[in-house]
């Protein structure tokens, strides 16, 4: 089984390209803290490339950039190339089935954010409805059922 989730922020701006088939591909890096402290004390961090394709490859280049809050799943896959000076490069990289849009640089430690899709912008409103009387009031007459009318 090949499956990889993260948890990070985005090191820079995503890049989207169009392949000369015309699907959209966005990579970008994550940086993930690591869960155990060095020797010295700190905590390292690593720094993964990740790949996104079509709609959701225009949606992380929209919606994200540098210090964005995102967690990924998908699979790890090697790929190698020749370089121009003749030698083989091999990339290691996360191929994203999904892309979760945890917040942004600025929301740390804060609440999510919710999304207005109408206004297309980022608000934390959150609507409440007063019930300080019977929300039900104009429905007509109670409904009384017995155990004889459940079907269980």
């Amino acid at each position: 089984m090949n499956k990889a989730i993260l948890i990070g922020r985005l090191t820079k701006d995503p890049e989207m390209r169009t392949t000369t088939t015309g699907l959209t591909v966005t990579s970008f890096t994550v940086a993930v803290s690591r869960p155990f402290a060095e020797a010295n004390g700190e905590r390292g961090t690593d720094f993964l490339n990740c790949v996104v394709w079509r709609k959701q490859a225009e949606n992380v280049a929209k919606y994200c950039q540098k210090g964005t809050q995102v967690a990924v799943e998908g699979r790890i896959q090697t790929r190698s190339y020749d370089a121009q000076d003749g030698s083989k490069r091999y990339v290691t990289e996360i191929v994203c089935d999904n892309v979760t849009f945890l917040g942004s640089k600025g929301d740390a430690g804060s609440a999510p954010r919710n999304y207005d899709n109408n206004e297309q912008t980022f608000n934390n409103d959150i609507v409440t409805t007063d019930i300080s009387e019977d929300p039900f009031k104009d429905f007509g007459n109670e409904i009384t059922l017995s155990d004889d009318d459940l079907p269980f």
